[in-house]
């Protein structure tokens, strides 16, 4: 370390900007950390995430695997997943007190199902490694000098400081900041969001969900979009995991055709048409005076099995003697192949993820530094990177404000 001690300051107050103040100041005892948060509450996102419980990160310890859940930025990840990954996300926050647990899907959230908990351990020990937290502090400008770079408050106040690090989310703001410093920023378009559509195979079915389905997105591009997994029907169309992947995975497509294309939907996936089929005709042979629309021989929830027969012409009478295989080749198709029209989104509760912000390119993955201007450096949303639901996203600014604040400190 120089004799004068170096300072540091971090704009951006969330996970990405606590975890890269910690870093820096639990390494670099010597260091002036000061984090600036422009809300008078920091850790805002932290608190609402997961419904109020925090999804912490995703039990998935392959880096390799672990790069796959990220729409955009998942390639420039590969290398800081394999210094710090989702193993060691729960290790550190074993090592401050706060268990985590693993659910059914995959997220880790803390034992407590508490955000609080995470707040607290975050709070509590950046003040304990002698991070300086300054909330209410909005940036208005930042320039770059020849010995660092000038922090203009908009209060009035002005800060020097050595190193600086962006972690500012997707602001708009942030995204000036990064350009007045000399970088690109890819336009933020949002991610992790619900389909809207008006269907009558779906009305008055809201709250009715299937534990697994395959969709397959067709937005014009060369190849469709597809996902599997759970599917929630709503009050404006569809959600859950399976659609919040999608949505992700088509971002960019989706935003430039305005929220407009064709979703197919695949309520069982698990069985092919064919198989399909000789099931219904083995049901066919063996219940033949039984009401088609009340004996639901697939697994989908009964409400649904009884909408799309009714939509394919099967009146609530029809009894499977009276199937012909016309309406049994319509019904095959609504269960494997059914065509819904998107036209618009849905948001996704309080938590709001875009794709887009600083061009992946102007950043030296090895240490979160910009590549255009020395000393700066980036972690979190405010770069092009946006993961899946589930908890990637958290582990992203685990990762990189760990790595940033680490090569903060360096001499």
């Amino acid at each position: 370390m120089p004799s004068d001690p170096c300072s540091i300051v971090v704009v951006g107050g969330g996970a990405a900007g606590f975890f890269g103040a910690i870093a820096c100041a639990s390494h670099y005892p010597n260091v002036r950390v000061t984090l600036l948060e422009a809300a008078r509450q920091p850790l805002a996102k932290v608190q609402v995430s997961g419904g109020g419980r925090c999804n912490v990160t995703h039990a998935c310890f392959d880096p390799a695997l672990l790069v796959q859940h990220y729409p955009r930025g998942g390639k420039a990840l590969r290398s800081p997943f394999s210094r710090f990954q989702a193993q060691d996300t729960v290790a550190w926050f074993e090592s401050h007190g706060v268990t985590l647990k693993t659910e059914a899907d995959g997220r880790m959230f803390p034992i407590t199902d508490d955000s609080e908990t995470i707040v607290d351990c975050l709070m509590e020990t950046a003040k304990a490694v002698g991070v300086k937290l300054w909330q209410g502090a909005a940036v208005k400008a930042i320039t770059r000098k020849d010995d660092g770079f000038r922090v203009d408050v908009k209060a009035g106040e002005v800060l020097r400081c050595d190193r600086l690090l962006l972690a500012t989310g997707s602001s708009s703001q942030g995204y000036a900041i990064a350009r007045a410093l000399g970088h690109t920023i890819e336009p933020p378009v949002p991610s992790l969001f619900t389909f809207n559509l008006t269907d009558s195979r779906l009305q008055d079915l809201a709250g009715v969900s299937v534990q697994n389905a395959h969709l397959r997105l067709q937005t014009g591009e060369k190849s469709p979009l597809e996902q599997t997994g759970p599917l929630l029907i709503t009050h404006w169309g569809l959600s859950g995991p399976a659609v919040l992947k999608l949505s992700a995975w088509g971002a960019r497509a989706l935003y430039d055709r305005q929220y407009k294309a064709t979703l197919l939907v695949n309520w069982l996936p698990q069985t092919n048409p064919e198989a399909l089929r000789q099931q219904l005709l083995v049901v066919k042979a063996q219940l033949p005076r039984r009401a088609i629309a009340t004996s639901c021989p697939v697994l989908i929830p009964r409400r649904l099995w009884e909408r799309l027969t009714n939509y394919v012409g099967i009146t609530a009478e029809m009894r499977w003697a009276e199937l012909s295989n016309k309406t049994l080749n319509l019904l095959i198709q609504e269960l494997t192949r059914g065509q819904y029209t998107i036209d618009g989104k849905g948001a996704f509760k309080e938590e709001f993820v875009t794709c887009g912000g600083v061009n992946l390119k102007e950043v030296d993955f090895k240490m979160m530094e910009s590549r255009l201007c020395p000393g700066l450096h980036f972690a979190g949303e405010i770069l092009d990177i946006d993961g899946v639901t589930g908890g990637f996203n958290f582990q992203s600014a685990w990762t990189t404000g760990w790595i940033a604040g680490q090569a903060m400190g360096m001499a």
